[in-house]
């Protein structure tokens, strides 16, 4: 969290388009319903209110400008909006004069009863600035150096002004979703792309950046690594692999030296599924007996103790694992995949604990340097949530309470969660190899 709000504080937000919510009440953005115009697929916007339009907004080489340094290439205003007070369409008059692009309904009236007497200038202005336009066979008018659109696609406005879509990805299901923002800090792109899917995702993106190199900046690890890229056309695309709603960072930070960079990519195999039974140790006074052994793993839920059953807390799975020598000496990076945790995981190895929590899939980590060759002893302390245990204390047959609450928003027949260890555990070799 700490690194995600860093970079996305860094410089400008990009965003191709300035919705104006308007100048009635209620007087805010109006996420309560769908807006006509959405936004298109590939394009980011900002909302702007009457006071920004008035006193903040000009136009700059054909870009409304704002003295942040913000630009927008054109100016929407939903279907909703379709008053305006006078100061506002004169503003709006004056925007288009100057060379700008407003996608708006010819408004009917003001909303103030302070333009009442002035309804004939009201009128003029709205003739002058939209001319024909009625959304259904006249859609555009220019005026001045800008144009006003009413009825045509924003994206085929955009397409129109040459200002293609800042961010496109393919998709290789159907329902694959990314979400992203976009940065700009003096010379650096900075791109957030986060997956919205609990599956991994192989996918491609293309960013509206050229001629720069692109960077894979991890918010979860810190690991900045370099990626992939091909420019052509004005855009670079970037191949990104996503864990299930994983997001990275794709950052350009410099001048490319090439139109293109293939980066060696991991390749993995399984050496082996670590079968067997568990020992599990659980914590004295929580309801739970001091330990139990799992012939497979299975969640805590599906025992048969009541006290393993509605367990809430941090319970030690230990084992020995044989290490082959061969899988240390040709160079394989060893990672254990500990499969599927309900909710967080931390691992030792031979009795020393390695640093990375693992709270979200994959629950995989390093072991390379901490295995030897042979008999190695594995401990994995698991750490589930709290409804379980809250459930438990209302069951009728419950002679103990072990969470104290003041209020208890679970009951005796809500569901309880899955939890524990419950694989499969495997070992894994990671290499590299070219695309």
């Amino acid at each position: 969290l700490a690194r995600c709000s860093y970079l996305l504080q860094q410089g400008l937000f990009v965003g191709d388009l300035a919705y104006f919510y308007g100048e009635g009440a209620p007087a805010t953005v109006p996420f309560w319903k769908a807006v006509n115009p959405a936004p298109p697929d590939g394009y980011d916007y900002d909302w702007v209110n009457a006071d920004v339009l008035l006193n903040r907004m000009t136009v700059e080489d054909g870009l409304l400008a704002l003295p942040s340094g913000m630009t927008y290439r054109a100016l929407v205003l939903p279907d909703y909006v379709n008053q305006v007070t006078l100061p506002v369409l004169r503003k709006i008059r004056d925007l288009v004069a100057d060379g700008a692009i407003v996608v708006a309904p010819k408004p009917i009236h003001s909303p103030s009863l302070a333009d009442y007497d002035h309804q004939a200038e009201f009128r003029s202005i709205v003739n002058e600035v939209w001319g024909a336009v009625d959304g259904m066979g006249d859609t555009e008018h220019d005026y001045g150096k800008g144009k006003v659109y009413w009825g045509k696609p924003v994206a085929e406005v955009l397409a129109a002004a040459k200002t293609p879509p800042d961010f496109e990805y393919s998709r290789p299901e159907p329902d694959s979703h990314l979400v992203w923002i976009h940065r700009h800090d003096g010379d650096t792109d900075i791109y957030f792309v986060a997956n919205q899917k609990r599956r991994a995702e192989d996918l491609t993106a293309s960013f509206r950046v050229e001629g720069r190199e692109a960077e894979l900046w991890h918010p979860d690890t810190g690991e900045i690594e370099p990626a992939s890229y091909e420019i052509a056309n004005g855009r670079t695309t970037v191949p990104l692999h996503f864990d299930p709603l994983g997001s990275v960072f794709v950052v350009f930070p410099k001048k490319a030296s090439s139109p293109s960079r293939t980066v060696p990519r991991p390749v993995q195999k399984e050496l082996e599924t670590v079968s067997g039974s568990w020992q599990v140790s659980f914590p004295p006074d929580l309801g739970a007996p001091p330990e139990i052994k799992l012939d497979k793993l299975i969640s805590w839920t599906d025992s048969s103790d009541e006290g393993v059953k509605y367990f809430s807390g941090t319970a030690t799975y230990s084992k020995d694992i044989q290490v082959s020598g061969s899988w240390l000496r040709d160079g394989s990076k060893l990672l254990l995949d500990l499969g599927k945790v309900d909710d967080i995981a931390q691992v030792s190895v031979n009795g020393k604990a390695l640093e990375e929590i693992l709270w979200k899939p994959p629950y995989r980590i390093d072991v390379t340097s901490a295995v030897k060759p042979g008999a190695n002893h594995i401990e994995i302390k698991v750490t589930n949530l709290w409804p379980n245990r809250v459930i438990g204390d209302q069951q009728p047959n419950a002679k103990q309470r072990y969470a104290w609450l003041d209020y208890r928003p679970y009951r005796a027949d809500t569901p309880l969660l899955d939890s524990g260890l419950l694989g499969p555990v495997r070992i894994l070799a990671v290499t590299t190899a070219p695309h």
